[in-house]
């Protein structure tokens, strides 16, 4: 007797996983960029304090793109 398995895919958890890598890919190259201008920034305020301004702006601007992410993640959701 051979018998056959129904596979059905759930789309809710499809949305989940998406909504997940989404927010957590985002997450890690976010992470990355903030890394290298981080270390730059403080270089650069190392040798001129003026510059804690600029340095801590652009060390934000990765961070917007964890944003994105999650309005994707909320999106699909």
């Amino acid at each position: 007797m051979v018998t056959e398995a129904v596979t059905t895919m759930d789309p809710a958890g499809l949305k989940a996983i998406g909504a997940g890598l989404a927010v957590g890919l985002t997450g890690i190259a976010s992470a990355l960029a903030e890394k290298d201008i981080g270390s730059a920034a403080i270089g650069a305020m190392a040798e001129n304090e003026s510059l804690f301004g600029k340095g801590l702006i652009l060390t934000v601007i990765p961070e917007t793109i964890v944003i994105f992410g999650l309005v994707v993640a909320l999106l699909i959701r």
